[in-house]
């Protein structure tokens, strides 16, 4: 079984760059504080968020990680939290262990008291590029916002590669693992952002 999460309005995230966790980030409380006043500017007041969550890995016992954890921890303290009740599409298909990320990321949400109907499965994406493939797609008619859930050093490649398929996203605040643990999760994403990048615009150019 997975592990419950809190119920967003009452516990906050304790965020990570990486699967072994690390204390909050100092300054996340006050960027969510920042990012809810400016979420709905004129033209999108009162228009359903949408949160998209990137999945991670599931353990071998069928659980979610420490990153999946408190990648779904920020996203409904960050949804719960606004106006508007969002929508929350996590994202990712089934990996070695357990059920498919979509559906661990699913069951951590109703568990901390996110109704069944605001959340909307994408079970097939294998990776960053193919999930937000699948997510522009079911996001293609969507009028609102849209904020991203991911680590941070997950971030950059996330919301450029949701910005080159027409999602304006942000992304939610989220603390960061430290030190050199942080570094090596950031290097990782060095070759993998303008790699992915050119296949998007490969893609749009094509289709073009």
């Amino acid at each position: 079984m997975t592990r419950p999460l809190a119920r967003a309005p009452d516990k906050a995230a304790s965020g990570s760059d990486a699967p072994g966790g690390a204390p909050p980030d100092a300054g996340a409380s006050n960027a969510l504080s920042r990012d809810m006043r400016r979420d709905f500017s004129p033209g999108l007041a009162g228009l359903q968020p949408a949160i998209l969550i990137f999945g991670a890995a599931v353990r071998p016992d069928g659980t979610a990680s420490p990153t999946l954890q408190l990648r779904v921890a920020a996203a409904a303290r960050f949804g719960e939290a606004l106006l508007v009740p969002p929508l929350y599409l996590p994202s990712g298909a089934k990996g070695l262990h357990g059920e498919a990320e979509s559906t661990v990321m699913a069951r951590l949400l109703r568990e901390a008291g996110v109704p069944a109907d605001r959340i909307r499965e994408e079970p097939t994406g294998t990776d960053t590029l193919s999930s937000v493939l699948a997510l522009a797609e079911m996001l293609k008619d969507h009028p609102g916002p849209v904020w991203a859930a991911t680590s941070r050093f997950h971030q950059p490649r996330c919301l450029l590669l949701l910005r080159l398929a027409g999602l304006p996203a942000r992304p939610v605040p989220i603390g960061g693992a430290r030190g050199a643990q942080r570094w090596w999760w950031r290097l990782r994403e060095v070759p993998a952002l303008p790699y992915d990048a050119l296949l998007m615009l490969l893609r749009r150019w094509r289709q073009d």
